[in-house]
């Protein structure tokens, strides 16, 4: 054990052995129940070691603790809820603590959000700081500003050998970090923290950079110690952006964390000396899971387990990254003096070395090494990419089924692709090859139900849709949002087929919402207001077999059919189109079928089999973050086997600018589509189709173009993967692109 080990290791054990002091109380501490914000200021005052505050249940609402406090170690000060769970604090609320040997349990945040910019913070101001203090079985749940680009964080750790534990931090909305270690005082450096037993729960895409869970120390304080450990933690679908855990200090150790189908890697983005050991990554194949990514000096990647991982290029399941010659502490250090030894990687697709190659990020790993790995899969028979010159990695004792291959001439071994499911229902190669590489036992470090807060349960809000009852709704005016008001999440309208439906006002859809007919002849629907439907927070809409007409509209450019929000939305929403029509959205121009207002967010969209005709705007105008930030409308968007005739302005208009590199998206697929006369507006002012600018993954295939502008594209950084096959443009010019890194397959002209 090298020395920067053993004393890691001797100051995690004292750390450890004073928290377990500061869990007994003396028989007769004081003990202080508050009932208002007045009483607990008052008694604040008071505090002795020893003494315990409790907040009386029920819930608090519009409260800003601050609590100073000096504890001992033998006598700490205790802030708890009278019942653990059952003091629930909401509105415009947050706690701000100070001091020495400070316990805080058992309280819930929940539906509401910090009045300032951190929920949970280890400081009462700039100098005074908490220290050797606590926080445990604690819940924040949906405490999310509305305001979804403003930022704020739920936890700021501040001080040294502070602990965060058995807490339970679930769907957080807005953009900023869950849980931060920070280090802008020299206070809050070569800190110590434990950050354990944590049930990290579901977050939802932010489609911007700022969506890490835990994230240590900056790119300011990047080569400053921070030394702290984050192990047993369960980290669940939290999906924010592709760093979920983003290491930017030196002398962390990340270890035994679980990682549970996290679209994103823990990510070693600053920072030296750090320690990522014994940490399981279940991505059971879903998109853009991902797992460890090495950038900086000594970094030590061992005894790892990743199962089912799909993503690539900088989201591989194992990635060593080109570096910045001289870099500057805001870019990528080169990778020397590291090692990836030791891991196990079964059914998972990319392992991406020199990954993030360019003309900045010139520097490959040196003096480092990749040693004892076993890789196993078959979904990717290639799964090495080498983006540069990988001769400063030394390759040795490394394991890969024989149906693959890599373009590493040597370190590998051939072995048969054997890959059972062991009794902890996990997938391990045979234990002959384990034992040559000392992996050990294939067993979560850690279970779902071990972590978290103890009452806490980790139950989901997922409401699909079609889930709840079914009403039907008769012909006429405004009866349909008649039913809109009566509904309640998961229901379904049912039109009357071949019924005509008149809307005199907005209908407004809160929560996940069906409207269909059956099938046969589709019920017509008019507005006369510039929208017909928005979907506002909490929103989510499945349209089916309907036909939606623009005759009843008023004379007003920029009209709608379906529009998001107007102001931002936290709560991201899917938007499904399938086997409606559309027809004369022609009153005046620019009338548009669908657009996305800036703020908001969709996980889905998809236009399916449907048929648009003589329209004056776009059918999906989602270009309104245009602040090149990085920022974007739409996750997953699917157009397939619709027909557009007389469309004046774009099918789709996708825009993500800037050059962050934080997101998967947009991902987009268009397939089976016929376009006739579209893009050809006097007033058009891209002179596309389609417009598609920064997406990430496109894939174009079997669509035909008649008569129409062309199909646009504007392909920026991140490594975009666009694919255009088997496409027929009659009459209509040439794809045009600012760049040729895409690929064409089988397109005809005519």
């Amino acid at each position: 054990m090298s020395k920067v080990s053993r004393l890691h290791f001797l100051l995690l054990a004292l750390s450890i052995a004073l928290f377990s002091c500061s869990e007994t109380q003396t028989e007769d501490s004081p003990i202080n129940l508050v009932e208002t914000i007045e009483q607990f200021d008052e008694v604040v005052e008071t505090l002795e070691p020893g003494d315990q505050v409790v907040l009386a249940d029920g819930t608090w609402t519009d409260v800003e603790f601050v609590f100073k406090a000096m504890g001992t170690a033998d006598k700490p000060i205790e802030l708890k809820a009278q019942t653990p769970g059952k003091v629930i604090i909401t509105g415009q609320s947050n706690l701000a603590f100070s001091g020495e040997y400070i316990v805080i349990s058992g309280l819930v945040f929940k539906n509401g959000s910090t009045p300032t910019g951190e929920v949970i913070s280890f400081r009462t101001s700039n100098d005074d700081l908490a220290n050797n203090s606590r926080v445990t079985n604690v819940v924040i749940d949906n405490f999310s500003t509305e305001d979804r680009p403003m930022s704020d964080l739920w936890v700021a750790m501040y001080g040294k050998n502070n602990r965060l534990d058995h807490n339970s931090l679930v769907n957080k909305r807005n953009r900023g970090v869950t849980v931060a270690v920070r280090m802008n005082s020299e206070g809050s450096r070569k800190n110590h923290h434990l950050i354990e037993y944590n049930y990290f729960g579901p977050r939802q895409v932010l489609g911007s950079n700022g969506g890490e869970t835990l994230r240590i120390g900056t790119s300011h304080f990047s080569r400053e110690y921070s030394n702290t450990t984050a192990q047993f933690n369960y980290f669940d679908r939290t999906n924010g952006e592709h760093e979920i855990i983003s290491n930017k200090s030196s002398g962390n150790s990340l270890i035994n964390n679980v990682f549970f189908e996290t679209q994103g890697t823990l990510t070693m983005r600053h920072g030296h000396f750090t320690k990522v050991e014994g940490n399981y990554f279940l991505g059971n194949r879903k998109p853009n899971t991902g797992g460890i990514r090495i950038i900086n000096e000594s970094q030590s990647v061992s005894n790892n387990y990743m199962y089912g991982l799909t993503g690539k290029r900088l989201r591989g399941a194992l990635v060593i990254m080109n570096g910045v010659p001289n870099s500057p502490p805001n870019r990528y250090d080169p990778v020397i003096d590291s090692a990836m030894n030791n891991n196990i990687v079964i059914d998972s697709d990319h392992i991406e070395l020199g990954a993030g190659s360019d003309e900045e990020r010139s520097a490959p790993p040196t003096t480092s090494e990749f040693k004892g790995n076993i890789i196993l899969g078959k979904s990717n028979l290639t799964p090495f990419t080498l983006y540069d010159d990988m001769s400063g990695i030394n390759f040795a004792g490394n394991y890969l089924n024989e149906e693959a291959s890599t373009p590493i001439t040597s370190g590998f071994a051939n072995t048969p692709y054997s890959v059972s499911t062991n009794q902890y229902g996990l997938k391990s190669p045979v234990q002959a090859l384990l034992d040559e590489i000392g992996f050990g036992e294939v067993k979560l470090p850690v279970t779902k139900d071990e972590v978290g807060a103890s009452f806490y349960p980790k139950t989901e809000a997922i409401i699909a849709f079609q889930s709840g009852k079914t009403i039907s709704v008769k012909s006429g005016t405004d009866t349909i949002l008649a039913a809109l008001n009566l509904s309640k999440p998961g229901d379904t309208l049912v039109l009357e087929n071949g019924g005509e439906y008149l809307l005199t006002k907005f209908a407004e859809v809160h929560h996940p919402i069906t409207i269909m007919a059956a099938a046969g002849d589709k019920p017509i629907i008019r507005s006369q207001k510039p929208n017909f439907i928005n979907i506002e927070n909490g929103g989510a809409l499945e349209l089916e077999n309907l036909w939606f007409d623009g005759a009843e509209s008023p004379d007003y450019k920029g009209n709608n059919v379906i529009s998001t929000s107007s102001t931002s939305m936290n709560i991201n929403y899917t938007l499904f189109v399938r086997n409606i029509k559309v027809t004369d959205l022609d009153v005046n121009g620019y009338f548009y079928f669908f657009k996305a207002n800036a703020g908001t967010f969709a996980d889905t969209i998809e236009i399916l089999d449907s048929e648009f005709t003589n329209i004056t705007g776009a059918i999906l105008q989602l270009n309104r973050e245009v602040d090149d930030l990085g920022v974007y409308s739409v996750e997953n968007l699917v157009i397939s086997g619709n027909t557009f005739t007389d469309v004046k302005e774009e099918v789709a208009t996708v825009y993500r600018g800037g050059t962050d590199e934080s997101t998967f998206g947009p991902i987009v697929t268009v397939t089976n589509n016929t376009l006739n006369n579209v893009g050809k507006g006097p007033t058009h002012r891209s002179g596309a189709s389609m417009y598609f600018h920064g997406v990430q993954k496109l894939n174009i295939s079997n669509t035909t173009w008649n008569k129409s502008a062309p199909l646009e594209l504007f392909l920026t950084n991140g490594g975009p993967i666009t694919e255009i096959k088997d496409v027929v443009m009659k009459e209509t010019a040439e794809i045009s692109a600012n760049s040729d890194e895409y690929t064409a397959e089988n397109v005809t002209y005519e």
